[in-house]
């Protein structure tokens, strides 16, 4: 009987692994069809206001990372890309099944998700496209990455400072296994 009940846990495993691959899969070719959509129609183009002194669509190439910092520093952020993208597939893969864990589970998602995004636009194009302008704070414009990274963290703060406890803490946090 055990035998039975262990095989099919291991199948729910392998699907919720399949369901987080394509989760992460449909984050990153959101981000490249809106990049592919803002290069096609706002390249060149006057923006595109959707309200009025509050949201408006241009075309920036980002040549650094958030806020434009590490410009020219091309090389370096797609080796911290792929270090931070690794560390969280690792993390990914190490934790425990169950219902506990699903929030953290989304969490990397969203982060390797945006992470992979901007990481593509790098290696393919040497900067990444940003296209959302936030007018109302002059807010340095963003993409559909961006925002699964920026959610991502924040989701993962309360979920780290709030829901977890000290030994699961640990267990995200860590280089152990």
């Amino acid at each position: 009987m055990n035998f039975i009940i262990g095989k099919s846990d291991e199948k729910m495993k392998i699907r919720r692994r399949v369901t987080d691959i394509i989760i992460c899969l449909l984050l990153i070719g959101v981000d490249y069809i809106t990049k592919l959509l803002a290069i096609r129609f706002l390249k060149g183009h006057q923006n595109v206001i959707l309200l009025k002194n509050v949201l408006e669509l241009e075309y920036f190439e980002n040549f650094g990372a958030a806020f434009s910092s590490f410009v020219g520093r091309r090389v370096l952020l797609i080796a911290a890309s792929l270090l931070v993208i690794i560390f969280l597939l690792w993390k990914w893969l190490l934790l425990p099944e169950g219902k506990r864990y699903a929030g953290m589970r989304f969490c990397i998602l969203l982060l390797v998700g945006g992470a992979m995004g901007n990481l593509i636009d790098r290696i393919v194009r040497g900067y990444v496209v940003d296209f959302i302008y936030f007018v109302p704070i002059d807010f340095p414009k963003f993409n559909f990455a961006d925002m699964c990274v920026t959610c991502g963290v924040v989701l993962l703060g309360v979920l780290l400072f709030f829901y977890y406890d000290e030994k699961e803490l640990d267990l995200f946090l860590s280089f152990k296994k």
